[in-house]
C-alpha cells in the first residue's frame, strides 16, 4: 500500500508539473518555499486518492483476515457449549495462515466429535454387553433365594459360567483400552511358543470337538520373541471365535517365521467372511454378520480387538483373509527379535 501511494505521488507530480508548467506557468513559482494553491490543490487530491485507497484496502483485507478468526472464535464457544458439529469457515484460502488455522480448528473439532461419539458407542454396547449375563445372575441368585431354583451344583455351575463370562469381558475391555491408551504392559521374553500353543489348544480341544471341529496343528520350532500370556489370550480369542462361528470341520493353527516377521494363523473351513467386510472384523463391538448367530452364543463382540490389540502392542498387525477351503484365515503378525520394543 505503502509503495503504491508512493507511485502515485510521484506519477502525477510529472503529470502536475506537466501541465501547470505548460497552461499556467505563472501560477508555478520556482523560487517559493510555500506551496502555491495549484500544488495544495495537487497535495490535497494525492492525499484523499491515497486515504480512499488506503481504506478500501484495509476493509477488504480486515475482512479476509477476521471472517476465518471470527468464524473460529464463534465456533470454539459453540463447541464449549456441546455443540461439536460446528465447522469453522476458512474464507478466502489466499490468507494462508488463518486458513490454516480455520482447517486445523476444523481437524480438531472433526477428532473430538470422533472421541465422543465412539465414547457414547463404547458406553452403549459395554452396557449391553453386561446387561445379559448381570440379568441371568439376578434371576438366577434371585430364585434361589426364593426356593425357585434347587440349590445343586448345576445352579452353581451355571452362576460361575456367567461369573467366568464377567470376567473375560472385563479383561478384554481392559486389554483394548490400554493398547489404545498406549499403557498394555508387555512382559517380552525368549520362549518355545509351539509349546504354548500346544497347550492352548490341548485346553481348548475339548470346546472345540463340542462343537464338531478338530484342531490341526503346523507349527514352528524355537525361541521366540514375544509376550507368552498375551500370545495365548490372542490365539484364545481366535479359537473361541472359531468355535462360535466356523461350520464344523479342521481349524488349522500354524505358527512360523516368514520375511523377518513371526506369524500365528488360525484358519477355518467356512461359512467364510466378505472381502469387503475385512477391514471391521477387527474393530470392537462391531459383528459381522450378528443376524446369522444365535443369542446365546453371540459372543461379546470383543474377541477379534483383542487379537488386535495384542499384535499392534508387540508392533505387529492382525489380519484376515480368505483360507484356501472357503473358509477364513486370521493371522497374527509381530516382528522378529528385541530392536524396538
Amino acid at each position: 500500500m505503502a509503495l503504491g501511494i508512493t507511485l502515485l505521488v510521484v506519477l502525477t507530480s510529472y503529470a502536475f508539473y506537466f501541465l501547470a508548467l505548460h497552461y499556467f506557468p505563472e501560477q508555478i513559482d520556482e523560487a517559493a518555499w510555500a506551496p502555491s494553491p495549484p500544488e495544495w490543490l495537487w497535495l490535497a487530491a494525492t492525499t484523499v486518492t491515497g486515504l480512499v485507497l488506503a481504506v478500501i484496502v484495509a476493509i477488504n483485507l480486515s475482512r479476509r483476515i477476521l471472517v476465518p478468526l471470527n468464524s473460529v472464535a464463534d465456533s470454539m464457544r459453540r463447541v464449549a457449549q456441546g455443540d461439536l458439529n460446528v465447522r469453522a469457515t476458512a474464507g478466502d484460502r489466499s490468507l494462508g495462515e488463518a486458513a490454516e488455522l480455520a482447517d486445523d480448528f476444523n481437524a480438531l473439532a472433526g477428532q473430538l466429535q470422533r472421541v465422543s461419539d465412539d465414547l457414547a458407542f463404547w458406553n452403549a454396547a459395554i452396557a449391553h454387553e453386561l446387561r445379559t449375563p448381570v440379568t441371568i445372575l439376578r434371576g438366577r441368585l434371585q430364585g434361589l433365594a426364593e426356593g425357585v431354583f434347587p440349590p445343586d451344583e448345576s445352579q452353581f455351575r451355571s452362576l460361575l459360567t456367567q461369573v467366568e463370562g464377567l470376567s473375560r469381558l472385563i479383561e478384554d475391555l481392559r486389554t483394548v483400552s490400554l493398547t489404545e491408551s498406549g499403557h498394555l504392559d508387555l512382559q517380552f521374553q525368549d520362549i518355545d511358543l509351539s509349546a504354548e500353543i500346544k497347550d492352548v489348544v490341548a485346553l481348548y480341544k475339548e470346546a472345540l470337538e463340542a462343537s464338531g471341529q478338530r484342531p490341526a496343528l503346523d507349527l514352528h520350532t524355537g525361541p521366540v520373541y514375544c509376550d507368552p500370556m498375551r500370545i495365548r489370550q490372542a490365539l484364545l480369542a481366535l479359537l473361541e471365535n472359531a468355535r462360535r462361528h466356523a461350520v464344523p470341520g479342521t481349524i488349522r493353527i500354524q505358527s512360523g517365521m516368514e520375511d523377518g516377521w513371526y506369524f500365528l494363523r488360525v484358519e477355518d473351513n467356512g461359512p467364510g467372511i466378505p472381502s469387503e467386510l475385512f477391514s471391521q472384523v477387527f474393530t470392537a463391538f462391531r459383528r459381522v454378520n450378528p443376524a446369522h448367530i444365535s443369542t446365546q452364543d453371540e459372543g461379546s463382540g470383543l474377541g477379534l480387538a483383542v487379537v488386535a490389540a495384542i499384535a499392534h502392542a508387540h508392533k505387529g498387525q492382525a489380519t484376515c483373509r480368505p483360507s484356501s477351503d472357503g473358509g477364513s484365515c486370521f493371522e497374527l503378525s509381530w516382528p522378529r527379535g528385541k530392536a524396538g520394543y
